[in-house]
């Protein structure tokens, strides 16, 4: 795939999933972000279960574009940040750092 950037033309590597394959990574992510990301800690409240599924084909997107974990880690981040404003009084992020890596580890498994 081809993209632009900065007025040039990049090629990009995207993967690319059949149907199946793509349903069955997207219900993995699922679980990898409600089992081990879970920044406000609803992963024992079965009516919760599609809390971040919003943010589940982003990280699909990321994983088929081989983005580099730092890359989804700062994803991540940017949603706890700005999107649910889970900060400390410093406005920095109260998930340690540890614990959005090793979810994210987990998600770069998944790309095999």
């Amino acid at each position: 795939m081809w993209r632009l950037f900065g007025g040039r033309r990049q090629r990009e590597e995207v993967e690319v999933l059949n149907k199946e394959e793509s349903r069955a990574l997207r219900v993995k992510i699922r679980h990898v972000l409600m089992d081990q990301w879970d920044p406000i800690g609803v992963r024992d409240f079965p009516e919760a279960a599609d809390e971040y599924d919003r943010y589940i084909g982003d990280v699909y997107e990321l994983l088929m574009r081989r983005a580099v974990g730092r890359k989804i880690a700062d994803y991540l981040r940017t949603i706890e940040v700005g999107r649910m404003g889970l900060t400390d009084m410093d406005g920095k992020p109260l998930m340690p750092d540890e614990k959005r890596m090793a979810a994210v580890e987990e998600l770069l498994r998944l790309r095999g």
